[in-house]
């Protein structure tokens, strides 16, 4: 792989490339073992978090109430605390992962705009993590509306895998929906999307944002949809202030003749 003194730009070679993916891959890969292993130990408060809803709805139902998880099988149980452990270490190793693969990016772009990836890293962590925050105190009213179609008298045991599979699928897709910002800067940032085409594009996004909460959020109602889509559209906004304000500052940096228009470059 060439230094950085003898190839500023972060040219790679296609064999480059994939050594380079393959280094990223298994550092990121070991870093959800490791987070496992510790979320294999932390099972209990998370399993107690995690199907805390359906506590809630029990004693809102009463004694008579049949809401509850069921293990089909022998290994069903091993199975789940298994998934549970990688779902946490999924979660916990976030910082290690987001950043290989913000690094495996990195080398795409020039040494000027590389400064720039502190700022990414700095911001992809804390958004995706808090995505995640933000679905998990969401995930009550979530299950309760849904649970709650259930009639009275009637059981509802719910499959133990479904359920996880549910909840834990919930809690990633909020966290990865709110890197939306940190990608919308970095096509900015590469030069492939200009602050003013996100600003005059910014009815048709909160449209296809609404249109994306509503598919990602099962339930019927619209209050889960507005808590992911609201923030959304506040992170869309603040990727526009950025994009432009970056399209300020290269606009400086560029030669004058670069925004020279037609006419003027025919009457010279």
């Amino acid at each position: 792989m060439l230094k950085k003194r003898d190839n500023p730009d972060g040219r790679m070679s296609l064999q480059d490339h994939l050594l380079e993916f393959r280094k990223r891959l298994m550092i990121a890969a070991l870093a959800i073992v490791l987070g496992s292993v510790a979320g294999w130990f932390l099972f209990d408060p998370v399993y107690e978090q995690l199907t805390s809803p359906i506590k809630l709805l029990q004693e809102e139902r009463g004694a008579g109430a049949i809401i509850n998880l069921n293990y089909a099988g022998m290994t069903a149980a091993f199975s789940q605390r298994l998934s549970i452990a990688i779902f946490v270490g999924f979660i916990v190793s976030s910082p290690v992962w987001l950043y290989q693969l913000w690094a495996f990016i990195v080398p795409g772009l020039t040494r000027k705009e590389k400064w720039m990836s502190l700022a990414f890293i700095a911001a992809i962590v804390p958004l995706f993590l808090a995505g995640c925050w933000f679905g998990f105190i969401t995930l009550p009213k979530a299950i309760t509306i849904l649970l709650g179609f259930t009639p009275d008298g009637a059981a509802n045991l719910s499959e133990a895998s479904a359920y996880f599979k549910f909840v834990t699928r919930f809690i990633v897709v909020f966290g990865l929906a709110w890197l939306l910002p940190v990608f919308l800067v970095a096509l900015n940032v590469a030069h492939v999307l200009s602050g003013k085409m996100m600003l005059s594009g910014w009815r048709p996004a909160v449209l296809l944002i609404f249109i994306a909460a509503a598919i990602i959020t099962p339930t019927p109602d619209p209050f889960t949809m507005f808590l992911l889509a609201g923030p959304l559209i506040v992170l869309y906004f603040a990727a526009v202030i950025i994009a432009l304000i970056n399209d300020k500052r290269r606009s400086r940096q560029e030669p004058e003749w670069l925004h020279t228009s037609d006419d003027e470059a025919s009457a010279l």
